[in-house]
């Protein structure tokens, strides 16, 4: 797994979200840039549609109360509706990443975390969406203070 370089993390809050709060609604954006390497988390109400590309490997992520508890719920893309061998590569690739992409979001967020301690133990639920089953499933990813 890569380490994430701090210096390669753009972060940017918009509509009335700030480190503070809130924690229902808040959503994250994490897109990147492969000729670069650095990585764009918008934290809003609203998820950065604007930054997504036809690429659609964008991470997204929003926070819900489930079951009396926090619990971060992730979005990846697979798709590979037309190409299996595409999905397949896709869903590795993202497996692959989603430490990293984790990690981007949790630093980026840090002050949020340090605010609402109680968030650093929330489960971190990722749904892979695809048309074949086997990319189309939820896995647990740990907690928040397994990527701060």
């Amino acid at each position: 797994m890569k380490k994430l370089n701090p210096e390669k993390l753009f972060v940017k809050f918009k509509d009335g979200v700030n480190s503070v709060g809130p924690i229902i609604l808040r959503r994250y954006t994490l897109t990147h840039s492969d000729k670069t390497a650095e990585l764009f988390l918008v934290i809003g109400l609203t998820y950065a549609y604007e930054n997504i590309t036809a690429q659609r490997d964008e991470v997204l992520a929003e926070w819900k109360f489930v079951n009396n508890q926090y619990v971060l719920n992730v979005f990846c893309y697979v798709g590979g509706e037309n190409n299996k061998n595409k999905a397949a590569l896709r869903y590795k690739i993202f497996v692959r990443e989603l430490p990293l992409a984790l990690e981007a979001i949790c630093y980026g967020d840090r002050k949020f975390f340090e605010i609402h301690p109680v968030l650093k133990k929330s489960p971190i639920i990722v749904r892979f969406e695809s048309v074949y089953p086997q990319y189309n499933n939820i896995k647990y990813f740990g907690m928040p203070k397994d990527y701060l």
